[in-house]
């Protein structure tokens, strides 16, 4: 049995499969690589909304002997836009992501962060390339840009994960698709995939429209990310959960073991120790939790 949380490429695997996932994971899959990722359910598995991105899950898997083991993927407990935040279960096991597990990583309001980049996008004339995942932040963006800015266009990798998502939710994203046909000005935005930030007909585009770069992650708590993707401004955007967040979590779960997976894993699992958790770092590549 295969669980796939959500549609981020390094969350399903390569070529046609079948997996417990959510009908917007198996179609958002789908579109984004041209397989088919078929969905099936499992009675053991309960999914539960992991507000990560549109369409992923957590999982909650009950053993024949009642053990709960909850399974998060990458989760986040805030509310934003349309995605209602993770609400934790009580299970024994937790498997939890540890992305920013370390406890520098505290991320504002997210209310505070929209209204500061919603301020920006009102403020600045110039024409704006807005970075994030094509899955996720993208949306965002496209949700925040298409009031104060007077144009807003995006790609075709976006556009079809916009399709999927308008399809299953009640949101709209009102982005046109971006060609050679498009010349950018003053008050347009164009939201690109994280991906292309390094990409040179970026920067050429950049020069030849006098537009601003903007990278939006939670690594924009540190300067670093700024000059790490050559960006005019950064915001700390973020779809998972920060390190207080984390911990919160772990508590509301209450579990009796923790398995720390994906990111910061030491320094989350010391962390938890700390707080008198059982806790234990996953490392790459484990197949099972008995695996070290």
């Amino acid at each position: 049995m295969n669980v796939v949380t959500h549609a981020h490429g390094d969350h399903y695997p390569a070529g046609e499969a079948t997996a417990v996932c959510s009908p917007l994971t198996a179609e958002l899959a789908t579109a984004r690589r041209d397989t088919p990722l078929h969905r099936t359910t499992d009675e053991r598995v309960e999914l539960l909304g992991a507000g990560h991105v549109a369409g992923s899950r957590a999982a909650l898997v009950t053993d024949p002997d009642g053990t709960r083991y909850l399974y998060t993927g990458d989760v986040c407990t805030r509310s934003r836009f349309y995605l209602e935040g993770f609400e934790p279960p009580a299970a024994d096991v937790l498997v939890v992501e540890a992305t920013y597990g370390e406890p520098g990583y505290a991320f504002p309001e997210h209310a505070t962060v929209a209204g500061d980049i919603r301020t920006w996008l009102a403020d600045t004339d110039e024409p704006v390339l807005l970075f994030g995942y094509a899955l996720g932040r993208a949306q965002k963006l496209q949700l925040l840009a298409g009031e104060p800015r007077e144009r807003l266009f995006t790609t075709d990798a976006v556009l079809r994960v916009n399709e999927a998502i308008a399809a299953h939710r009640n949101v709209t994203f009102g982005a046109e698709r971006y060609g050679e046909d498009v010349t950018l000005g003053a008050g347009d935005a164009l939201v690109l995939p994280m991906t292309t930030a390094r990409i040179d007909w970026i920067d050429r585009l950049a020069e030849e429209t006098g537009a601003l770069k903007a990278g939006f992650s939670g690594w924009a708590v540190e300067e670093s990310f700024r000059f790490r993707g050559d960006y005019d401004v950064t915001f700390p955007l973020s779809d998972h959960c920060d390190f207080p967040e984390l911990v919160e979590l772990v508590e509301a779960v209450d579990p009796d073991r923790v398995y720390t997976q994906h990111g910061s894993v030491d320094a989350l699992a010391s962390s938890l120790t700390e707080r008198g958790y059982d806790a234990t770092a996953l490392r790459q590549h484990q197949a099972t939790l008995g695996d070290f």
